[in-house]
């Protein structure tokens, strides 16, 4: 049973995630987790926001222009390999749902579905959408991380729940 939590009750855990073996977002119908290790949380417009990046050249990138929620997992550290899984394998090619054994639960106030194994997720609806202006882009960010210049479109979802486990 899942019981709803404090928008940022989870923040820490949260971030020390992001930096570490990462988390997994979901979007489209069917969903496709995505491991992500870059994100922010905070308030924007007077509205707890998510702000998730995906580039164009993934599998997600589809599911995201074509969506109007997402859900954002954190799982427990025994299921690091499965993060992990997720990050290295494209959606195009493998159902990462099926392969890991996950288990899809009904979004509770959003259409997207979260990962039942998850520690904690958030249920986010999308508000605002656009691709990173390189011509803006600090030089050194630019040439470290986008060599191949794939930039990034950037996801502002509105956190309208989180749920713990």
């Amino acid at each position: 049973m899942q019981k709803e939590i404090g928008t940022f009750d989870v923040y820490h855990k949260t971030l020390d995630k992001l930096k570490g073996e990462g988390i997994l977002l979901l979007a489209g119908n069917p969903p496709n987790p995505m491991t992500i290790g870059w994100g922010t949380l905070g308030e924007i417009w007077h509205i707890p926001i998510f702000t998730v990046l995906v580039r164009p050249t993934r599998f997600t990138f589809n599911l995201m222009e074509n969506s109007r929620s997402f859900s954002v997992c954190i799982l427990p550290d025994h299921l690091t390999k499965k993060v992990a899984f997720c990050g290295s394998v494209s959606g195009r090619d493998t159902d990462k749902i099926k392969n890991c054994g996950f288990t899809l639960e009904k979004g509770i106030r959003i259409d997207t579905p979260n990962i039942a194994e998850s520690d904690f997720h958030y249920e986010c609806r999308m508000v605002h959408k656009h691709p990173l202006n390189a011509s803006r882009l600090d030089p050194a960010i630019d040439a470290r991380f986008y060599p191949e210049k794939d930039y990034h479109t950037v996801y502002y979802g509105e956190i309208v729940g989180v749920f713990r486990h």
